[in-house]
């Protein structure tokens, strides 16, 4: 390593640094006039002025996101959701008229082969956007979703609807992870799952 490298690399990550900070601070600028419901200028300038403060007071912790999207990956995941919410909703709507039947839920632990913060967020929002299915606790430490099933019987039910959640994150890190996530998506899951 030369003396030049030795110096771009944290020049590089500064700047990266302070590209993801303006990000955030746009972002944030554009939730507050968006919880306004009006672009003016007075809305404008106090978002800057609350975005401001949010950042220098409550700093985000630096995400990072080392992988690539997927165009491919990208697609299965996302058709596949829109399958899966569709069949998950007719399941949901049998379930609200059936005379007579009283659905089973239960809650199952999953852990996740990939723990990163950002699989287990992308994860959790896949599987809670289909009907049937919430998650409602992650253990970040452990790597862990807790999910709230609706309509389940039996410990067959059970390893099926934890699969189900571990195809998600399969078909996420496929779309949008490392390629040291992709290769962890093949080795078992951890015991405790």
């Amino acid at each position: 390593m030369t003396a030049g490298s030795r110096t771009s690399e944290p020049s590089h990550g500064r700047v990266k640094r302070w590209r993801d900070r303006l990000v955030a601070y746009g972002w944030l600028v554009l939730v507050w006039n968006l919880l306004w419901g009006d672009f003016s200028w007075a809305n404008l300038l106090g978002g800057l002025v609350v975005a401001g403060v949010v950042l220098v007071f409550f700093p985000l912790p630096p995400v990072t996101f080392g992988g690539r999207v997927r165009a491919g990956p990208l697609l299965v995941l996302v058709l596949s959701t829109l399958g899966e919410l569709v069949a998950a909703s007719l399941r949901v709507a049998a379930l609200a008229v059936l005379p007579g039947h009283r659905p089973h839920s239960a809650i199952v632990a999953v852990r996740m082969r990939v723990p990163s913060d950002l699989n287990l967020a992308l994860t959790a929002e896949v599987v809670s956007l289909v009907p049937g299915t919430l998650v409602l606790d992650v253990d970040r430490d452990a790597g862990t979703l807790h999910v709230h099933l609706l309509d389940t019987h039996g410990s067959r039910q059970l390893a099926e609807n934890k699969e189900r959640v571990r195809v998600v994150e399969r078909r996420i890190v496929r779309a949008v992870g490392s390629a040291a996530e992709v290769r962890r998506l093949g080795r078992p899951a951890e015991r405790g799952t």
